[in-house]
């Protein structure tokens, strides 16, 4: 095979590589936003007087160990004042108890707006990040003048860090469960990933360099030197970079970072002394060879 044709056939692969690897990317956001989003209908009554509560989990924070969860309600049935309508025909108050207890309220002709509600983990560990699993649960119920009245629950997971998985179930006393496990997206998880193989590769890298620098008996080479100690600062802004900003002493130091680390130094420092004595040693050769 020619050398012509040869660097034609590896530019195509390059080529066909590139795409193969794009079009992948491309699959995996459409895929990834098409499931973040998405309503999630829980438990809802079928017919008669009801409440819908439309829950918008936002501002997830592990390391406070809790989520903000916006909370509004459309009524159903004859709590609604016409077809299709967001207004009460009659007095609601609806109910949410979490790490405190928030009451929702709607009169004759009003709307219940939106609002926050703070709602706690109650086990997960922030420093398993990337794989820390958050337990969230509250407890939804709605009532009128006349008694209890039956809730549905429509979930949306809008927080692009994490990914939540709600399931509802009643209760004895009435009321709706709403339970959660909380997660990294997919995105977080790639690039964590990503970091990690990055600072094995730098940390072997340098380790790589800091061996032929002493097997080539080079003496002191600054721009190799040079780059080893930026390599180490530049891990440390990498580590920081790491998104949802994990405590240190989490899962990926430990894995990656930490080791990573003590690789490059333990690299620079040895080469930095094996150097010197190879400048030394040609120093003091050169000093013996003027004075003979």
């Amino acid at each position: 095979m020619s050398t012509a044709r040869w660097r034609g056939n590896r530019l195509l692969l390059a080529l066909l590589t590139v795409a193969v690897l794009c079009s992948a990317g491309v699959g995996l956001y459409l895929n990834d936003r098409n499931t973040r989003e998405r309503p999630h209908e829980l438990a809802l009554p079928s017919a008669g007087d009801w409440i819908e509560l439309d829950i918008t989990s936002q501002d997830i924070d592990p390391a406070a160990g809790e989520l903000t969860l916006w909370v509004a309600a459309v009524p159903h049935g004859g709590l609604a004042a016409g077809p299709d309508s967001t207004v009460f025909s009659r007095q609601a108050v609806i109910t949410v108890e979490s790490a405190a207890r928030t009451e929702l309220r709607a009169g004759p002709g009003e709307e219940v707006t939106s609002q926050a509600v703070q709602a706690g983990f109650y086990n997960g560990t922030v420093t398993d990040y990337p794989f820390d699993l958050h337990h969230f649960a509250l407890s939804l119920a709605a009532a009128d003048p006349a008694g209890a009245v039956p809730v549905g629950v429509v979930f949306v997971d809008a927080d692009p860090f994490f990914v939540v998985h709600p399931t509802s179930t009643p209760n004895a006393a009435g009321a709706t469960i709403l339970r959660g496990g909380v997660t990294r997206a997919r995105s977080t998880f790639i690039l964590a990933w990503f970091m990690i193989a990055a600072m094995w590769a730098l940390a072997l890298a340098v380790l790589a360099g800091a061996e032929v620098l002493h097997r080539g008996r080079q003496g002191v080479v600054w721009p190799s030197l040079g780059w080893m100690a930026a390599t180490l600062f530049a891990l440390i802004g990498m580590r920081n970079a790491a998104p949802g900003s994990p405590p240190i002493g989490s899962l990926i130091d430990y894995v990656a970072f930490f080791w990573a680390e003590g690789i490059i130094a333990a690299s620079l420092t040895f080469t930095v002394v094996t150097c010197t004595r190879v400048e030394r040693r040609k120093r003091a050769e050169a000093e013996a060879a003027s004075g003979a």
